[in-house]
């Protein structure tokens, strides 16, 4: 499903996007990839003790798995560019086995003031396991093309 221009989104507008199981490679190499040796997302023994009982899911791997589970949907083919997050929350971990599901919201539209053949479009976005329990929300603006 290609992804929505400037034009074709309305403040108000909502979307419920796929959802994907979280699995233990997806936060083992996504931690080593980006150089994060902290023992909550590696070392079992480790997060074993911790009030989790069990590693954590790494928060920024969250962040972008719910942004990317929105893509098909939103911005496939038709944005310039994302220019920015906002207000980054994670009010409950992810572990290994929990499938998220991406919610967004069109929060904020406009113009252009650089360019006529795009518009800024400001995105609430959350995650969600499926009984609905938050593991993270934030705002993120793009640039989309018109149409």
């Amino acid at each position: 499903m290609p992804g929505k221009y400037f034009d074709e989104l309305e403040v108000g507008m909502k979307f419920k996007h796929a959802g994907r199981t979280v699995t233990e490679m997806d936060n083992v190499l996504f931690s080593a990839l980006t150089m994060n040796t902290q023992p909550l997302h590696v070392n079992e023994d480790f997060a074993s003790k911790t009030e989790f009982g069990q590693r954590l899911v790494n928060g920024i791997f969250t962040l972008g798995l719910v942004v990317g589970l929105s893509v098909a949907e939103l911005t496939e083919g038709t944005i310039v560019a994302n220019l920015g997050y906002d207000k980054v929350v994670h009010p409950n971990p992810v572990f290994h086995g929990d499938t998220i599901y991406a919610e967004s919201e069109i929060i904020e539209k406009r113009a252009s003031k650089s360019r006529k053949d795009a518009g800024i479009v400001r995105i609430k976005c959350w995650g969600r396991k499926p009984d609905g329990t938050i593991v993270v929300e934030f705002e993120r603006t793009a640039m989309f093309l018109k149409g």
